[in-house]
């Protein structure tokens, strides 16, 4: 199963970036093998409007299960629903901290958007 993180920097200690659709990268992390590659997010960090939506699809595309994040928005949260994705928010420290976490069970799953839209 693919684990989607969304990180500051393409790199094992790089601190969760709290923003889900204005991530700088995800880490896309096999729970089975431990491999971790990243994605870039550049196309959605100044984008006007659709970020949280266009990240979702790559997501989705990457073919992630499970997301751990900051915060989440509405419309990103509905898409990321849509494509299946268990959402988890409210997770800091490090990538390797926040996957941790979620394989103890120390992440809850969201139930609804924990943000507005258009959170910088």
């Amino acid at each position: 199963m693919k684990i989607a993180v969304t990180t500051e920097r393409p790199e094992l200690d790089s601190p969760v970036d709290p923003r889900f659709g204005r991530a700088k990268h995800f880490a896309i992390v096999d729970a089975a093998t431990k491999q971790v590659t990243f994605l870039d997010n550049i196309q959605n960090l100044n984008a006007t409007q659709g970020a949280g939506i266009q990240a979702a699809r790559t997501i989705i595309d990457a073919g992630c299960r499970v997301l751990i994040t900051g915060h989440v928005g509405p419309k990103a949260y509905t898409t990321l629903q849509a494509g299946g994705i268990q959402t988890c928010t409210g997770a800091t420290g490090t990538l390797l901290e926040a996957v941790d976490k979620w394989e103890a069970g120390g992440l809850e799953t969201a139930d609804k958007p924990n943000v507005e839209g258009h959170w910088a």
